[in-house]
């Protein structure tokens, strides 16, 4: 593995999820893999579980770590092409990425979408721009479209229940703020790329990116689609129609234990953080059918298991 931008960027999806599962057994395996080398984690938003379950990776992997928030620690970043700098920003992505790339030998970046101009937030442009001139490998902690290390990590639980062939309900549920993509986007990539049986619900208006769900059945019916469901997977989103819009909506789709008890005893899972009581009712996530710890143990083994891909794969540039 070159880089790890997208789920996809895993290509057999099932052994991948075998091998982390055995390294999450021994998670001191390769304790010195990275002996001599360097992560840095660039942070544009705020973070908590991805922040420190890739700093626990790396240092299961022996590699030196660094933690960079650009808000406080850097100076303001150009992305534009043939920009006249003469405004706010004092450095160029071309200039950062080649200092980063001198000093350190993984590139860890977390940004977060705008949600004001979807054509903008579609071309990814932190993310890309690292991966176009860095000349160390880029992982991505979650970027304006994708959080490829939460819906590994999601695989990874899905395949701990032991449940043959379940069916997985991606429900949307309400929320007072807009809500990026990027973890429904993944999540719905995941499962096509694993053959999962997935189904999706959500109110009018609240469709994702149909070039992501096609193929993927739609409910507008949150009841209708929890039938004989055994996984829930629970997570608002703003809407794709209306780019970045919280609409005016039931609020109704929160998970409650009557809807749970539609489903064939199904799990519940949510990648955090989560509004108690807004998004789910606490009977449901305090329950024992709740995988949210579970989703929590293993962000750090989806993280080791890509730095140990890249580590045993690192390109000559």
């Amino acid at each position: 593995m070159k880089k790890f931008l997208s789920i996809s960027d895993i290509p057999d999806l099932d052994k991948a999820i075998k091998n982390a599962l055995e390294l999450k057994e021994d998670s001191m395996k390769f304790s010195t893999l990275g002996k001599g080398k360097n992560l840095v984690m660039v942070f544009f938003n705020p973070s908590l579980r991805t922040r420190f379950s890739t700093k626990i990776a790396a240092q299961n992997l022996g590699l030196g770590i660094t933690t960079l928030d650009v808000a406080q620690q850097t100076w303001p970043l150009e992305f534009g092409l043939n920009t006249i700098m003469d405004g706010h920003t004092s450095e160029h992505i071309k200039e950062a990425a080649m200092v980063l790339s001198s000093y350190f030998d993984l590139i860890a970046v977390r940004s977060f979408p705008q949600l004001k101009n979807r054509d903008i937030d579609l071309k990814d442009v932190v993310l890309k721009n690292f991966s176009k001139y860095a000349t160390v490998p880029i992982i991505n902690m979650e970027s304006a479209t994708a959080h490829p290390l939460q819906s590994f990590a999601d695989a990874i639980t899905i395949r701990e229940t032991k449940i043959n062939n379940p069916k997985i309900v991606l429900s949307w549920a309400p929320h007072p703020k807009s809500i990026p993509h990027s973890v429904p986007n993944s999540f719905v990539k995941m499962c096509k790329q694993a053959g999962m049986n997935l189904v999706i619900a959500n109110p009018p208006g609240y469709d994702l990116d149909p070039t992501i769900t096609s193929g993927i059945k739609v409910f507008h019916h949150q009841e209708e689609s929890f039938e004989n469901a055994d996984i829930i997977y629970s997570k608002n989103w703003s809407s794709y129609e209306s780019y970045g819009q919280v609409l005016p909506t039931d609020q109704n789709w929160m998970i409650d234990l009557a809807k749970m008890d539609l489903t064939n005893r199904a799990k519940f899972m949510h990648c955090l953080p989560v509004r108690r009581n807004v998004v789910v009712e606490d009977e449901v996530l305090d329950s024992e059918h709740s995988l949210i710890q579970r989703q929590v143990q293993n962000r750090t083994v989806a993280a080791q298991y890509v730095m140990h891909q890249i580590l045993t794969n690192v390109p000559t540039y």
